[in-house]
């Protein structure tokens, strides 16, 4: 028999009953019923319970361990009656009378509880990692986190895409953060960067004629950390195709996520290939307040604008009056609740940093409300007539700048849906969002600059950066939305010299810093480029989806803190005076105050 295990500890069934065999794992669960003692031993595979009585040499052993030391138990295999089957575990019906019990590793005092899954600081389940992965759910969560990647893997490669491994040492590359840089010992005073994403490499290898390319690529962005993006680095599905439009992107990578998404969804609902909608930005700005909509909620928002032009109700009529919008967030069925819903909506929006959040309450097709009574009830009859709104639906409102008053709503329709439980559940809903804005305008440097990926085809080509206002200008640029998450970003890319250099120039980069920045790309350009595009899936979002987590540290192995900080390794750490000799760097100190 193997020195330490005949089988793994989710192995066992009633069929084994009798079988002399040899387990090793971790005490997960200790119960002494008074001279006979039960522990549930356990490892990656799962749960085996243990017993061990009076006539067993294992007893003593095993009563005075701590929970997760590491022990070899030699046993055999028992029917459990009919009373103590447990239907939870695959191993419930059977357990493993102890005859001997050998300790490979004794526990000291845990920091943290091992079993059960209540909430315990996390800066001890971060410094102490290696236990907090071994709980059940995180531990599931990063093996199915493998199982997606695996999936993803297959399925690219079954219709026709290679992986192909790019740098991790490269340039700068403007994807709008900040790089990671790495000091160069050889070349004094410079730098590598570690890469945001390979966008350039993809790019070449599509000049180099390889056709379809992925990777499932780490990327690497000094960016403050959120609840959706991990601090320093995370994973991305990488890819990118030769010779197609953006429809051939879509119609490609829709059956591919989809398909990924129905494998481990286990029930739950997922829109299926080939009927993704496909939403233009402006439009999912106006109907949803976001470019990242959660179609699972049934609210549209409306621009009522043109009704407040000449109002009773002066604020809006101020408002819009000057340059402003009104948008509405329907609220159906509300006819029964109190006037302290609407008013609780309110101070979250003043919570939120907005000015407030209007409301217009009807019951039985009666009006309630200051913005009613003074626009008038038949007037906002007709509103709510001509949107489809009952005799027993309130609405809400957002008023002020374009944009403020964009946001405003979209936050409130997901207030809304969510306080009236109207979010469809156990569902993904997947969009598109199409026809990008190509160019923004900067307030901070006030200047124009790119909205999104500056190496993207404009809309128009050359004619319309020469001739149209910049800021009407679309990209052939897409995301794809699920649930509110923004799951990929991708695009038809620009392969013509003169027309990147036009695009960098409105930004006010010229010919020459086209060159020195993006040297290799555009040297590429001058030798043949295909039409080319692809786009980029977040790893990380996919696995938090699929496994239901509310944060990315849920999903993976050795996330840093909210503060960048690896509380395991100790990282960021000093450097030693020997290597910044060396790196031919000096260190200077932080100014105090």
């Amino acid at each position: 028999m193997h020195l330490y295990r005949s089988h793994t500890c989710g192995a066992l069934r009633a069929a084994d009953t009798g079988t002399e065999v040899k387990l090793s794992g971790w005490v997960h669960k200790k119960r002494d019923h008074g001279g006979v003692l039960f522990v549930d031993l356990r490892d990656h595979y799962g749960i085996t319970q243990i017993v061990a009585d009076v006539d067993s040499p294992a007893l003593p052993v095993l009563e005075h361990l701590r929970l997760e030391s590491v022990v070899t138990i030699e046993g055999v295999v028992k029917n459990r009656s009919a009373a103590t089957v447990n239907p939870n575990l695959a191993t419930g019906e059977i357990e493993v009378f102890a005859r001997a019990a050998t300790v490979l590793s004794r526990a000291e005092e845990l920091p943290m509880p091992v079993a059960g899954e209540a909430d315990y600081p996390e800066d001890i389940r971060l410094r102490y990692r290696f236990l907090d992965l071994r709980r059940e759910t995180l531990h599931a969560n990063i093996v199915k986190r493998t199982r997606i990647i695996r999936e993803t893997r297959r399925r690219m490669e079954d219709i026709g895409f290679t992986e192909y491994s790019t740098p991790i040492l490269t340039a700068s590359s403007p994807e709008g953060a900040r790089d990671f840089l790495v000091p160069s010992r050889i070349h004094a005073g410079k730098f590598f960067a570690l890469p945001q994403a390979p966008q350039q490499y993809k790019q070449l290898l599509m000049v180099a004629g390889f056709d379809r390319y992925f990777q499932i690529a780490p990327c690497f962005r000094d960016e403050d950390p959120r609840a959706d993006r991990l601090p320093g680095e995370f994973y991305q599905l990488d890819l990118e195709m030769s010779f197609v439009t953006q429809e051939e992107v879509w119609e490609t990578m829709e059956p591919v996520m989809a398909g990924i998404f129905e494998t481990f969804a286990e029930g739950r609902k997922v829109t299926p290939a080939g009927s993704f909608p496909r939403i233009p930005y402006a439009k999912a700005m106006l109907d949803y307040g976001t470019d990242k909509p959660d179609l699972r909620n049934p609210l549209i928002i409306r621009d009522v604008s043109s009704e407040f032009t000449q109002s009773g109700f002066g604020l809006f009529e101020k408002i819009v009056g000057t340059g402003g919008v009104v948008r509405l967030i329907p609220a159906p069925g509300t006819a029964g609740l109190s006037r302290k819903f609407f008013d609780d909506m309110n101070e979250w929006a003043r919570s939120e940093g907005h000015a407030g959040l209007g409301y217009v309450t009807r019951k039985g097709g009666e009006f309630g409300g200051p913005i009613a009574k003074n626009h008038g009830a038949e007037r906002m009859a007709a509103l709510f007539d001509a949107l489809g709104l009952g005799p027993d639906d309130g609405a809400f409102f957002a008023a002020g700048k374009e944009e403020q008053a964009a946001k405003l709503a979209g936050q409130a329709r997901t207030r809304v849906a969510e306080q009236l439980d109207l979010v469809e559940k156990d569902a993904f809903r997947f969009c598109w969002i199409v026809d990008f804005p190509f160019y923004e305008w900067s307030e901070e440097e006030k200047k124009l600059d790119f909205a999104h990926n500056p190496f993207s085809m404009p809309q128009g080509g050359l004619e319309a950066l020469n001739g149209q206002d910049p800021l009407t200008i679309k990209a052939f640029q897409y995301d794809m939305v699920c649930n509110g998450f923004e799951l990929a970003s991708g695009s038809i890319r620009n392969q013509h010299p003169d027309l990147m250099v036009k695009a960098f120039e409105l930004v006010g980069l010229s010919k020459a810093d086209v060159e020195e920045r993006f040297g290799g790309m555009y040297r590429a350009f001058q030798y043949g480029a295909p039409p080319h595009g692809g786009m980029a899936a977040g790893i990380d979002r996919m696995v938090m989806l699929l496994c239901g987590a509310q944060n990315l540290r849920e999903i993976t192995l050795f996330p840093m803190n909210q503060r960048a900080e690896d509380l395991l390794m100790g990282a960021p750490s000093p450097a030693a005076l020997k290597q910044l000799r060396e790196l031919h760097i000096r260190v200077v100190e932080k100014p105090h105050g």
